[in-house]
């Protein structure tokens, strides 16, 4: 049974978005900082009931200078969260449903797909899976 997350969206200023969800009453559960990917996730969830989480996500602005990313189009929006018993097995099933998988879970823990809507869904495994073939060796398909 897959259980619910957290919503992410995209933003261009993470103290400011956390400003106005901590007026709603919501307070950061959790942050992570990533040099390498350039980005940082700040998670919220009201007290009392951090399962149900908005994930703040913040993309750096490029190393070399150039324009940060700005958001349009839905592009603020980014995902519905949802962990699963078995990834690999998830995405045979969808897959096996024409469902295309959009980011294959190569690594055992993390895979995307869309809604017929192009909605990203982001498919997360309870625990770790070790890498294992076919999906190692799936590439990308579209974006997520």
């Amino acid at each position: 049974m897959p259980k619910y997350l957290h919503s992410m969206i995209r933003v261009t200023d993470v103290d400011k978005t956390k400003h106005f969800f901590e007026l709603l009453g919501l307070k950061e559960v959790k942050r992570f900082d990533s040099e390498q990917g350039r980005f940082t996730l700040v998670y919220l969830a009201a007290p009392g009931d951090e399962d149900a989480q908005v994930e703040l996500t913040y993309n750096w602005p490029p190393a070399d200078g150039s324009p940060a990313e700005s958001y349009d189009g839905g592009r603020n929006f980014g995902h519905l969260a949802y962990r699963v018993e078995n990834i690999y097995e998830t995405c045979q099933t969808l897959m096996d449903a024409g469902v295309t998988i959009n980011r294959p879970p190569r690594d055992g823990h993390m895979a995307f797909i869309r809604t017929p809507d192009n909605i990203s869904i982001e498919l997360l495994q309870d625990g770790r899976l070790e890498p294992a073939e076919p999906w190692m060796s799936m590439p990308n398909i579209g974006s997520w």
